[in-house]
């Protein structure tokens, strides 16, 4: 597992807002935190340490952080930071000189050393916000403060280019958190930052100033992302990928050489890795193994079964039986203890339920 968790219903209501406070001005640069629900406030946070960079998804009731001149004076990291919306709309941004308002899907980029105001929406509504922050040294970007400073207070889209593969990256960080593993921690760091550089060279039409060693991080990335994208194409394999990305297959192996596997055992992995999950969901126990298989790229019945043997141990219909057993089993032990904790989620929060960040605290990218 990498982070650790803030959860505010694991402090006294009347000291939420206060350690919410006090843990995000360790997160990130100090900055001035109200809110008109801070007698009775609600937040999580996922604290991520991956090298000198420092990711934070966060769901929270609307705040205001103000970061003053002065706190600039008394403390400066001197950092990029970044931020992601992914749910509630209406929240504002002010930085050097400009404001404008952010919806799910956009980022703004900021730096510690220059002032900066997030607004809450007008709505006095317990609408929960979320996202994902980042910080990161300015020192590990290759292009100059000047050349980035027209980015700065900018709202950017993160459906496209190298901004979509780095809004896929940061939620699916948040995803897998619980998956990874410490020592992984720098590596992933070393992604997150070249994908930023990516992104915003390709912005300022500033390619030449990404070194070799990011270039292929980011075309590796992106490799894997088309092949997320596409697994349930039968038609996937080392040639129709390497065609995509206007490279040869030879190179496209040896891009994936230098992580230790290949090309082909990575679709087939992740092909049985979406087929094991659905395998397992109780909706599509009336889906049959075969078109569960057939979903995810596999077109002869008889060699996923032999695959997903190989992989799990166990033919796709056992594994099926058992995930579903032990899924009515532990339903059965919990089922009145879960009311009960629901209810009480509710009486935290009863903006929760419609708090898109719980579903994206479970399902960040495979």
């Amino acid at each position: 597992m990498i982070g650790t968790v803030f959860r505010s219903s694991d402090v006294s209501a009347e000291d939420r807002f206060d350690y919410w406070r006090e843990l995000t001005n360790r997160t990130t640069a100090p900055s001035d935190l109200s809110s008109y629900h801070a007698a009775d406030f609600w937040a999580e946070q996922r604290l991520m340490r991956l090298g000198p960079v420092t990711v934070w998804p966060t769901s929270f009731l609307p705040a205001r952080f103000r970061r003053t001149a002065r706190m600039i004076r008394q403390s400066d990291p001197e950092e990029y930071h970044l931020s992601l919306v992914l749910g509630g709309s209406g929240l504002g941004f002010e930085h050097v000189g400009r404001t404008d308002i952010y919806r799910p899907r956009d980022l703004w980029f900021s730096d510690t050393s220059q002032p900066y105001e997030v607004l809450p929406p007008d709505s006095q509504e317990r609408r929960v916000l979320t996202g994902v922050g980042l910080e990161f040294p300015k020192v590990l970007l290759p292009t100059s403060p000047e050349r980035l400073r027209p980015l700065l207070g900018r709202r950017l889209s993160g459906e496209e280019g190298a901004g979509a593969l780095l809004t896929e990256f940061l939620t699916g960080l948040s995803r897998q958190a619980d998956a990874l593993q410490p020592s992984a921690a720098p590596r992933l760091g070393d992604i997150v930052v070249d994908l930023v550089a990516a992104w915003f060279a390709q912005i300022l039409d500033a390619e030449a100033d990404l070194s070799p060693e990011t270039r292929h991080r980011v075309l590796t990335e992106g490799i894997r992302a088309f092949i997320r994208q596409n697994l349930h194409d039968p038609e996937l394999t080392p040639p129709l990928v390497a065609a995509a990305h206007h490279i040869s297959v030879s190179y496209l192996h040896r891009l994936f050489q230098a992580e230790g596997v290949t090309v082909a055992a990575t679709i087939r992995h992740q092909r049985l890795e979406r087929a094991r999950h659905d395998l397992a969901d109780p909706v599509l126990l009336a889906v049959s193994v075969r078109d569960i298989a057939a979903r995810w790229g596999f077109t002869h019945p008889a060699a996923f079964s032999r695959a997903f043997r190989a992989a799990y141990g166990l033919p796709p219909t056992d594994y099926r039986h058992q995930a579903q057993g032990q899924g009515q089993a532990q339903g059965q032990g919990q089922g009145q203890g879960q009311d009960q904790a629901q209810v009480a989620a509710q009486r935290q929060a009863p903006a929760a339920a419609q708090n898109p960040a719980q579903v994206q605290a479970q399902t960040l990218a495979a």
